[in-house]
């Protein structure tokens, strides 16, 4: 009997000594939990029970010189819901039927379909319905039928009431990529933002962006909203005033209508950009609220090539607009000088080839201020050759020709200045004199863009200044002094005066302006012959240049030469009669 005594008091003792450690497990393990990582818990717990909605910014405005809007902002609203709550048929028949009443087509299937594509968790709200205007959203809620578990949030939407008369300058927003969101520069991005895709909304979207902002609330088990914790306001993004001027851009459109090319049109001392126009263009809003696959496709292979920026992505051979450059050239470097003739008779032979003016009767004797009124092919071959493809594309350097300008917005191509060396490592050849005739006259291989046109007559227009074209009205760059003669950019100057007063360009200045420029019709390998003419205004004191391309227009003088002049005129004008922005 004593030893089940005894063997019942060992058990006894084994449960006490048993006990004791798991009283002491479990006070050590309350120590650890509820002090050492209390507030880790705490944390934890708050997180079962908050929810942190992230507010997407209103992106700043975007107006041109005169304060006109060019993008700005509208108040949309979405219709969202919870995934759990739609588990329930019943719902989605009840949301459709309610939408259909108020004239907003949207079936259950639909309903069911975007719940299931946007779902990830049971707790997070899904999009039932986008862009609502407020009227619609406030009939939806006055209904007692609307359905208590959907909620309204506002949205902004992007637009661009200049459409595609400014699309290739402003751009477009659209949203994040997954590939832009794990390369994006600086800036708290998440899926679903938008952020610019091109254009000044591209260039400038650190600035245009603004903060996102959080609203922390508590929810239920479920997951809806209880009550706001704490609200943090999204910080909108800067407001940018452009150099562009509307009216302006609309005149161009108006004369480029249905035709395809450019117009460029720049303050000639500041490098400020007042025209930037393409044709054909394409209406940016769409993309901005967004296409479908199919959409996007048709645009990019639309064969006009709507989405190609042909004013600074565009290049094509500068024609006789280049002799300008090549005089100036010859003069700087001693070769030729204001009395300095050739005889022009309608061909030129340089060994077995014969080279021929665009007048087969040719203009007889000329010089040089003669030569660019007349626009005379013998004359520059001549020239060209005597000043040398190493001189010329010295020059054709200096003036920023195949270089790219530096202008604010992407998607620019800096073209082809060509030469000895370019052809050697590009084409396989030595480059033969043909090909400085040819150079001589801006064709063979030499390509610009037409911003590049604008930029190198502006040096003739403001005493010999490179300027770099800017659409931001804060990103003015100080113009390089390239110190040219004074007396050699006169000469050319009156040259070109004579184009306009006299010469093949006359037709530019119909429009109570003075202009002084150069027309071109440059060789196309795919048809009719482009039209050209880059010119500025007013002659005397030139303040704005203009250039402009027309894609198989043939004839730069009866083609290209009328709407710089008139879009000249405009500008002029329209500086006589502005007031200063405050």
């Amino acid at each position: 009997m004593s030893n089940v005594r005894g063997d019942i008091d060992k058990r006894l003792r084994i449960w006490r000594v048993v006990m004791l450690c798991v009283m002491g497990g479990l006070v050590i393990a309350l120590y650890f939990f509820q002090i050492i990582h209390a507030d880790t818990y705490v944390k934890l717990a708050a997180g079962n029970r908050l929810r942190f909605i992230r507010l997407a910014p209103s992106r700043g405005n975007i107006f041109d010189r005169n304060g006109a809007p060019l993008a700005i902002n509208i108040r949309t609203f979405d219709i969202m819901g919870y995934p759990l709550d739609f588990e329930n048929e019943d719902l989605a028949m009840r949301t459709s039927a309610i939408f259909r009443k108020h004239g907003i087509p949207l079936l259950p299937e639909e309903i069911t379909a975007a719940v299931k594509r946007q779902y990830w968790a049971p707790y997070r709200v899904v999009r039932i319905v986008s862009n609502l205007t407020l009227t619609q959203m406030a009939e939806l809620l006055a209904d007692p039928e609307f359905p208590s578990q959907l909620f309204p949030v506002p949205v902004w939407r992007r637009i661009y009431p200049s459409g595609a008369l400014t699309a290739n300058v402003t751009g477009y927003v659209s949203e994040i990529s997954e590939e832009e969101l794990h390369v994006k520069r600086e800036g708290d991005y998440v899926g679903g933002d938008l952020v610019g895709k091109s254009g000044i909304e591209y260039t400038y979207e650190n600035i245009l962006r603004g903060s996102p902002g959080v609203e922390a609330i508590e929810v239920d088990a479920r997951g809806r909203r209880i009550q706001e914790i704490d609200f943090r306001p999204p910080q909108k993004g800067e407001n940018l005033y452009l150099t562009l001027d509307l009216g302006a851009q609309r005149l161009a459109s108006d004369l480029m209508k249905g035709l395809r090319g450019a117009v460029v049109a720049l303050d000639v001392h500041t490098g400020a950009v007042l025209v930037l126009y393409t044709a054909p263009s394409y209406d940016n809003n769409p993309l901005a609220w967004g296409v479908s696959a199919r959409e996007w496709k048709s645009l990019l292979n639309d064969p006009e090539r709507p989405m190609m920026d042909r004013s600074i992505a565009g290049v094509y051979p500068p024609a006789s607009t280049f002799k300008s450059l090549v005089a100036l050239a010859a003069l700087s470097e001693g070769e030729i000088t204001a009395k300095t003739t050739y005889f022009c008779g309608g061909a030129f032979q340089l060994g077995r080839r014969t080279f021929r003016c665009w007048k087969r009767t040719g203009h007889g004797t000329l010089n040089m201020k003669e030569a660019l009124k007349n626009s005379c092919d013998i004359f520059f071959y001549q020239v060209g050759i005597k000043v040398g493809i190493d001189n010329l594309t010295k020059w054709g350097q200096k003036l920023g020709v195949g270089e790219l300008t530096g202008i604010d917005i992407p998607g620019e191509l800096s073209g082809n200045r060509a030469g000895r060396e370019w052809k050697e490592a590009v084409v396989k050849e030595s480059w033969y004199k043909g090909d400085t005739v040819n150079y001589s006259i801006g064709q063979g291989y030499l390509l610009m863009t037409p911003i590049q046109l604008a930029r190198m007559y502006a040096v003739f227009a403001n005493g010999g200044k490179l300027v770099t074209p800017y659409l931001n009205e804060k990103s003015a760059v100080v113009p390089k002094d390239l110190q040219i003669s004074s007396s050699y950019l006169k000469l050319v100057n009156d040259g070109l005066q004579d184009v306009v007063k006299r010469g093949t360009g006359w037709r530019a200045g119909t429009f109570s302006v003075s202009v002084a420029g150069k027309t071109g019709t440059a060789q196309n390998a795919h048809g009719a012959d482009h039209a050209l003419f880059v010119g500025y205004a007013p002659a005397d004191k030139p303040q704005y240049v203009v250039a402009v391309v027309v894609e198989a227009g043939e004839h730069g003088s009866s083609v290209a030469a009328p709407i710089s002049g008139e879009v000249l005129a405009y500008l002029v004008e329209r500086q006589s009669q502005s007031i200063p922005r405050q």
